[in-house]
């Protein structure tokens, strides 16, 4: 029987690569809004970011998100990030 492939990704802040499950996925929208995509197959542009409050800092602070996205994105939806990094961080 095949061993079935993990998929790897890339966090946007720091460049360190691991599997798609131990990271996060935001994603942008058809209507250019940004969102934490829990289940990880929401339509729409994505990055993905480790599980920890400092890589999400790192990557705000320098646009990382922003340009990853290919959006401007509004301080509300950068809050509503860090809270549900910080909840991800914290299991």
């Amino acid at each position: 029987m095949k061993k079935k492939k993990i998929p790897i990704r890339k966090c946007i802040a720091c460049g360190e690569q691991k599997s798609k499950f131990e990271l996060i996925r935001i994603v942008r929208n058809e209507e250019k809004n940004v969102e934490f995509d829990e289940s990880g197959k929401k339509n729409g542009r994505g990055a993905y970011i480790c599980k920890s409050e400092k890589c999400l800092t790192k990557a705000i602070k320098t646009g990382q998100i922003a340009r990853a996205l290919n959006v401007k994105i509004s301080d509300e939806s950068l809050d509503q990030l860090l809270e549900k990094v910080k909840i991800y961080a914290n299991k």
